[in-house]
């Protein structure tokens, strides 16, 4: 009998864990031929989660758990537990309901169609219209500028084949980008489109910083143009800077008496490339940023305990 293994981050989220619970035992009812496992990843939660889900596994042993010793952040410790499951096919979602467990029933069926990766994506959603829009332009610009096509719409949420998490241990990410991960790799992939939740319980744990970590971690990871930019900026400003310059020479010369210069001109020239500079000092430091993670290669996590493995 083939496993599917269910795996779940969690922080906080105590009122969300019965429903997911719930929800996902009544999808996995309706495959019988399948075996499944359900793995919660908690990352130090402050409320009452770990109680909780220490008493279900009690309950279930289908139920697994895995305690981080700390927070390490919603990009490390979903991709730590995603590596720690033994199912022949393994999807990702997060506790928070926003992704209806029901999806998977069509993710089975694609896989079972000889899809190894089923992509959830959300061309509609209930979350904020400003945030919607926020995140369709931010998928849209990756796309564009990625040096390998992308993904739209897709937050990790799917189904994998175990090559594919197999090909996924290759990477030794310290700080994977999941989404540019899964494009990248290759494989037969199908997207299947979802409406995405809103939030019926708690509140979101990504704020400003959080997302645009996420958002920096996938440009760095994908693609070199923001680098390449900086340098052909460089140039083309370093040459517009000549040629003005020549014309103010040439036009002071020829009306050397009536023609005064004045600091407008060096004031706004000033101001305006030292903001170009520092930009893309900005830019390379993200880079940078990105190189010190690699070399460090810390552990994706710290984990306190297991649970049911």
């Amino acid at each position: 009998m083939k496993m599917i293994s269910i795996v779940s981050p969690c922080y906080n989220e105590e009122e969300n864990i019965p429903e997911l619970y719930r929800r996902i035992t009544e999808v996995m009812s309706a495959h019988a031929e399948y075996d499944y496992e359900i793995i919660l990843a908690d990352n130090a939660s402050t409320d009452g989660s770990r109680d909780l889900i220490r008493k279900m596994c009690g309950e279930d042993r289908r139920l697994k758990a895995i305690f981080n010793a700390g927070n390490f952040g919603q990009i490390r410790s979903p991709y730590n537990a995603l590596l720690a499951a033994t199912g022949d096919a393994v999807v990702v979602m997060c506790a928070d309901l926003q992704e209806p467990p029901e999806v998977i029933h069509d993710f089975i069926r694609e896989w079972e169609a000889g899809a190894k990766i089923v992509c959830g994506v959300k061309p509609k959603s209930k979350e904020s219209p400003v945030m919607f829009l926020l995140r369709r332009c931010y998928y849209k610009l990756i796309k564009a500028l990625s040096e390998t096509p992308q993904i739209e719409n897709f937050t990790g949420f799917g189904l994998y084949d175990r090559c594919v998490v197999d090909a996924l241990r290759k990477f030794h990410e310290p700080y994977p980008y999941m989404r540019g991960l899964v494009a990248e790799i290759g494989f037969k992939r199908v997207e299947v489109p979802y409406e995405q939740q809103a939030r019926q319980h708690g509140k979101t744990k990504n704020n400003l910083f959080s997302l645009y970590d996420y958002a920096m971690t996938g440009f760095v990871n994908h693609t070199k143009l923001p680098l390449r930019l900086a340098a052909f900026i460089g140039f083309t400003l370093a040459v517009l800077s000549l040629i003005a310059a020549g014309v103010y020479f040439v036009y002071k010369l020829v009306f050397w008496d009536s023609f005064a210069v004045g600091l407008a001109p060096l004031v706004i020239g000033l101001f305006f490339f030292s903001s170009v500079q520092l930009i893309f000092i900005g830019v390379i430091g993200e880079y940078i940023g990105a190189i010190w993670t690699q070399v460090k290669n810390k552990p994706l996590v710290i984990e306190e305990e297991r649970i049911n493995f």
